[in-house]
């Protein structure tokens, strides 16, 4: 008897009874919501362990906390029909709503970040793959659009016209867009790098306002690691209207120069050294055989001019000036060899004598 006065006994209007069986319904669903955590998910990925996809596995990566959660809601809200909370029913309905809404929205939130090459297997069926800068960017935007979203769908949970909430933000809008109109341009500037694809991550690239190896494309701006080891913020409304000068893109490096030889080198070493030179070239594993031009074009003022214009297989600049320096040896073993030897700038001086005039 004494038992049923206790648990008749009433607090805050809500009987003892009626308290117990909420806290007793809250406190197993946060039981079970941990054995569920730890045995059952750890079953499930022994089960998603053995499948050849690996889907399966990211799919029940992204659901794990999110269930604990629902769990602990679902006990939270089967816990309130015991209480006698006419007053606040409604306001509790509503944010168990808004979390639950919140749950959902946040499952996909992972979904988006987990699955974010779906973006990459797609695009390659129309025969281009996306770059990880592209794929960041679209992950970053989905993510964005999801957190909006799910904003609004609790918002309109609560009563509040989304729509009039939206239009009386229409001035501050108005106002922020004037105050972010350079944050907008990089934001467009962005769209422009990941779609034109000047220049990607670890690219030599020169601009009039910088040149070094770009290190990072962001959505606000592309940091390039200058020569002198400076990290240089460019935003990307720059970036996306000025020339930019991708030096790595290069498939060759040219190399174009005059020798000039002494006025005293025969018609037929000329002719030797001209095709000696060619050869030379040709065989040469760092020059490219495509285009080679060796002639002897002029008579200078002070040489037997011969125009050099070839490339080098490769764009690394170190790797150039060696190749470079190469080459100008053999090109003076040449002329050497030849018994020619190279010209420098002179003048000849002629002075003509007149004959002496006989006294009369």
């Amino acid at each position: 008897m004494d038992l049923q006065k206790l648990l008749s006994y009433k607090i805050l209007d809500i009987s003892l009874q009626n308290l117990s069986i909420a806290l007793g319904i809250f406190i197993l669903t946060l039981i079970f919501s941990t054995v569920f955590s730890k045995f059952l998910m750890s079953l499930l990925r022994k089960l998603t362990s053995k499948t050849k996809t690996k889907v399966d596995d990211q799919f029940l990566a992204i659901l794990e906390v999110p269930l604990k959660f629902s769990i602990i809601l679902l006990g939270f809200d089967l816990s309130k029909e015991w209480l006698n909370l006419s007053k606040l029913d409604a306001v509790l309905d509503r944010f168990i709503h808004s979390f639950a809404t919140f749950i959902i929205f946040w499952i996909l939130y992972r979904l988006v970040g987990k699955f974010a090459y779906i973006f990459d297997k797609f695009s390659s069926k129309f025969g281009k793959k996306l770059s990880a800068d592209i794929e960041n960017f679209m992950v970053k935007t989905f993510k964005i659009l999801v957190v909006i979203i799910g904003f609004m769908s609790i918002l309109q949970g609560w009563g509040i016209n989304v729509s009039a909430f939206l239009a009386s933000l229409g001035l501050v809008g108005m106002a922020f867009a004037l105050a972010a109109k350079d944050t907008a341009a990089n934001l467009f500037g962005s769209l422009v790098v990941f779609t034109d694809r000047p220049f990607k991550l670890g690219d030599w690239i020169q601009t009039p306002e910088v040149e070094g190896t770009v290190e990072n494309i962001g959505i606000r701006s592309t940091k390039v690691r200058a020569f002198s080891q400076a990290l240089i913020s460019v935003p990307n409304a720059t970036i996306a209207n000025t020339p930019i000068t991708n030096w790595s893109q290069m498939g060759k490096r040219r190399i174009k120069t005059r020798l000039g030889l002494t006025y005293s080198t025969t018609k037929e070493q000329m002719q030797t050294i001209l095709k000696e030179l060619r050869q030379m070239l040709q065989k040469h594993p760092e020059i490219h055989n495509d285009t080679i031009m060796i002639r002897f074009d002029e008579f200078a003022d002070s040489s037997l001019s011969i125009f050099c214009y070839f490339f080098t297989t490769t764009t690394n600049w170190v790797k150039f000036l060696e190749v470079r320096e190469d080459v100008n040896f053999k090109i003076m073993d040449i002329v050497e060899k030849n018994g020619a030897s190279f010209a420098f700038p002179s003048q000849s001086l002629y002075i003509e004598s007149t004959p002496k005039q006989t006294m009369g």
